[in-house]
């Protein structure tokens, strides 16, 4: 498995809680893409050698919103990029190590992400990205 670098840090917060903003009007960061899935926000802001992630929750069920409700706003999870996520998750799998997602699935902004248990990783929710 080829690790490229870090791709994003996320952090969820409350719905309204605009962090989003607090990042722009501190530091001039800019959301370059929105998208709505899974019952919230997810937006990405370029710091210029990676993104900032937000994911604001919303209502209903969503994994992001019982996150919130349990945690308050923090940290959610570091996403490292990967050259091959196929490989990388297949790799990891036939290691031994637990995780979320089995196989690489869709994630925004036409990227593909698999999810390593935080079980395997000294509880840090560690997200896998391969960029289209």
């Amino acid at each position: 498995m080829r690790v490229l670098g870090i791709h994003h840090v996320a952090f969820a917060h409350p719905e309204g809680a605009g962090a989003h903003d607090v990042l722009n009007d501190l530091f001039g960061l800019p959301v370059v893409h929105t998208e709505r899935a899974d019952g919230m926000v997810e937006r990405m802001i370029d710091t210029g050698h990676g993104y900032l992630q937000t994911l604001e929750a919303g209502s209903g069920e969503g994994v992001i919103n019982r996150f919130v409700e349990r945690n308050g706003g923090r940290l959610h999870h570091v996403a490292l990029e990967v050259e091959d996520i196929a490989g990388a998750v297949s790799e990891l799998v036939d290691r031994g190590v637990e995780m979320v997602d089995k196989e690489p699935r869709r994630g925004g902004d036409g990227t593909m992400i698999a999810f390593i248990h935080p079980n395997a990783t000294a509880g840090m929710l560690v997200e896998l990205v391969e960029v289209a």
